[in-house]
Formats: C-alpha cells, structure tokens, sequence
C-alpha cells in the first residue's frame, strides 16, 4: 500500500444495460431504476452499484443483475468504461458499463418491483442520469451490430417461435423496415433453425408454422468455418 500512497483514490462502479424483448408489443425495452438515494433521487437510472474490494466487475455485475432481477448465470458483455471527471457529482466515479439480453418474463417480479425496476420502451426513455443515455445509445449500436454477425436474438424469444416473430424482433433492433422475403430466405439458408409441426393460430386464420434455433447445430458450423450474416434491407 505504501507504493501507491501518494496516488490518489476514487470509486469503481458497474452499470449494467439490460434489453428485454416485448413480444406482443414487438419492440425492445430498458430496465431502469427509479433512483431512491442521492445524488439524483427519484430520476431514472441503469441498474448499477460500487465494485466490492474482494469482487471482479464481472462478478459485480453479475451480482447487480442478479439482485435487481433474480436471474444468475446470464451472460454479460462489457460494453465500455465511462470516466469523465465530473460524471457523478459527488464524487471521482469510473463506471464499467455491462449489457446483456434476458426475457422480460424470467424476471422475479416481486425483487424488481421492491428495487423500484421499471420496463421502459427505447421508444419513450426518461432522461437517464449522469451519462447513462451515452450508454445505452452505445450499447444499442453494438447490439445492432452483433445480430447482424451473430444468432444473440434467439436469446430474446421463445424457444419456439414463427418466422413473423423473428422477422419483429430485428426490425425492433435494427428500428427499421427489413425486407420480409429476404430476411426469410437468408435465415433458412443458415439451416439453424428446425421446422416445427405445431402452428400458431393466434394472429391468422391460416397459421403459421413455429420453428426453433438449433444451438448445436450452430456450433458445429462455425466450426467448420459458418459465418452467421443476417445483415438485410
């Protein structure tokens, strides 16, 4: 200790994105916080919290996620560090921003409900303290580009699920119209997903046929040098 004693000292922080999928509504959502302590008590805020002297951040923010959530062994991806001088007012505070993606459903409704967790549409987002906008607007422009490259939006889905249903969940992430018959064409061209017989009956009258991501299957052919592109107009 007496070789960085004349150093000076400061906080180390997680702060953690987390994207949930709205099936029904079709669009992408944000966990926020309902802020209950200074500095900026009752604003919203990501899901955070200091990193504890005997921890790893991954550790802390596997711990934040899974305090706020209930859920354990969800998988965190760190995003960026955030350490402007005077991003916290009350003190020197660098922050390691995690994002990850779970279902909205998975959830223990009752922890979140008693740590103030709110579901909030990209669409509609309160002002967000300190940089926090900064980084759910980089978190969302990295999920935007791992799902072209990358199968991490089954993660956000059934595990059965139409074609319709699929095809909404990038247009939620993507925040744009994709061309129905190419997107449908380049993803059954993977052969990733498995053809089931059961349909769902719900939104038309003809049905439509539910399918599910083959993870292992997407293992094997990437070892054999598969290269997953869904990036479509």
């Amino acid at each position: 200790m007496k070789l960085y004693s004349m150093h000076s000292k400061f906080y180390v922080a997680v702060d953690c994105i987390i994207f949930g999928y709205d099936i029904a509504e079709k669009e992408i959502k944000l966990l926020l916080i309902k802020r209950s302590f200074e500095p900026a008590k009752g604003k919203w805020s990501l899901a955070g919290g200091f990193v504890n002297e005997d921890e790893s951040l991954d550790a802390a923010a596997s711990r934040v996620l899974t305090s706020l959530t209930g859920l354990k062994n969800v998988y965190m991806k760190q995003l960026h560090s955030y350490g402007e001088l005077k991003r916290d007012p009350e003190a020197r505070v660098i922050s390691a921003a995690y994002w990850s993606l779970i279902k909205i459903k998975d959830i223990d409704k009752e922890l979140s409900d008693k740590n103030e967790a709110h579901w909030q549409s990209l669409k509609e987002l309160p002002k967000l303290i300190f940089d926090h906008q900064a980084m759910v607007d980089n978190a969302m422009s990295e999920l935007q580009t791992q799902i072209k490259i990358k199968p991490v939006g089954f993660e956000l889905l059934p595990e059965k699920f139409t074609l319709v249903q699929l095809l909404d969940l990038y247009e939620a992430i993507y925040q744009r119209t994709i061309d129905k018959r190419n997107f449908r064409k380049k993803i059954i061209t993977m052969n990733v997903l498995e053809k089931l017989d059961e349909k769902e009956k719900v939104t038309s009258k003809r049905g439509a046929f539910y399918f599910r991501f083959i993870k292992e299957r997407y293992k094997m052919l990437v070892l054999d040098g598969f290269y997953f592109n869904l990036d479509v107009n």
